[in-house]
């Protein structure tokens, strides 16, 4: 069976597998979604970037002895915190962008058959195992009959994820004021209560909204769309 595998996959295998948990090296073989034990656990964060990508790794016995070596050396280990180094690495890989929360899902929610894997081997055994799926249109060399519209250019741009923040207010401090806050301390931010939270695309403001709560979670009901977008130092 022929295994589909990219320069940009395989650079992110191999980073991944120098910094998953194990006494002896490891090295990133590719391997097939069917190969993956179906009955453990991924460690998955998605990767915001250019491209973006979904990121995993299986290493269930892996993560066991982190933790485990952990605890007896008296400093508690997060399954998640154990693989996120190996993550960072292969995001890094991939290029510049920001990688989210670590989280944990099944491994048949994870891989499909357009998941780039890789075995993560010492010798010929599998002892983790790395996944990546790229999202949104892969950028292929138009031909003269096929130069794309402005229209075109941008929707290869709609699956690309984007990270929105919310901010209610800011204020400035000195250094001294920092170092000395203190559980309790109340700072006062430079808007009136009531006043719209700003919503924010990588530092520039795209619109403005009311604070709001969905099912006990936190949302931003748009109120105003700031038109050009104006960037916020």
């Amino acid at each position: 069976m022929t295994i589909a595998t990219t320069t940009l996959g395989k650079a992110a295998a191999d980073a991944a597998a120098t910094l998953v948990p194990s006494s002896v090296p490891l090295v990133a073989v590719p391997a097939s979604f069917a190969d993956v034990p179906v009955d453990s656990t991924a460690m998955v964060a998605s990767f915001v970037g250019s491209p973006s990508a979904e990121l995993a790794v299986v290493a269930d016995g892996a993560v066991a002895d982190a933790v485990a070596a952990a605890v007896e050396a008296g400093t508690p280990l997060a399954p998640v915190d154990a693989l996120r180094p190996a993550l960072e690495a292969a995001s890094r890989a991939l290029g510049s962008g920001v990688l989210e929360t670590v989280r944990t899902e099944p491994v048949s929610k994870v891989l499909a058959e357009d998941t780039e894997v890789y075995a993560l081997t010492a010798g010929d055994v599998p002892v983790a195992w790395f996944a990546v799926r790229v999202r949104g249109a892969r950028v292929t060399t138009p031909t003269t009959s096929q130069v794309p519209t402005p229209r075109a250019n941008l929707r290869m741009l709609y699956d690309v994820e984007m990270t929105l923040t919310a901010e209610i207010g800011r204020t400035r401090l000195p250094v001294r004021q920092v170092l000395e806050l203190a559980p309790g301390a109340v700072l006062e931010l430079d808007r009136t209560a009531g006043s719209p939270a700003d919503v924010m695309v990588n530092g520039r403001l795209v619109a403005r909204g009311e604070v709001v709560v969905v099912d006990e979670v936190y949302g931003i009901r748009v109120t105003e769309i700031v038109a050009g977008g104006e960037q916020v130092g």
